[in-house]
């Protein structure tokens, strides 16, 4: 079992910057898959990046060159640093996690933090 808290969610202008961090308690171990999803209303849920135990991240290509997923394996905490916002990126973001050594973001992930909202205006 696993706990996820989020928090960095907010209001910023197209072009701008957020942090988004998610701190996990709980049964954590290095097997512990976490990732970013995101939804817009009307849309579907997207996996916007997932990281696995070396650090390798898979990133969705709409994202690609302008957010940076991290861990801080000592507090347990992961970020997603996202520069250079678009409209598009406007959305209810929510950190995830499983269980299993496969980081994916098609992979089935059933832990779920409450969600922090980004808006982007122009």
């Amino acid at each position: 079992q696993v706990q996820l808290v989020e928090s960095g969610g907010g209001s910023v202008q197209a072009g701008g910057s957020l942090r988004l961090s998610c701190t996990a308690s709980g049964y954590v171990n290095s097997w512990l898959c976490m990732g970013w999803f995101r939804q817009a209303p009307g849309k579907e849920r997207e996996g916007v990046v997932a990281i696995d135990s070396d650090g390798s991240a898979d990133y969705a290509d709409s994202v690609k060159g302008r957010f940076t997923i991290s861990k801080d394996n000592a507090k347990n905490t992961l970020y997603l640093q996202m520069n250079s916002l678009k409209l598009e990126d406007t959305a209810m973001y929510y950190c995830t996690a499983r269980y299993g050594s496969t980081c994916r973001r098609s992979s089935a992930y059933n832990y779920w933090g409450q969600g922090t909202q980004v808006t982007v205006s122009s």
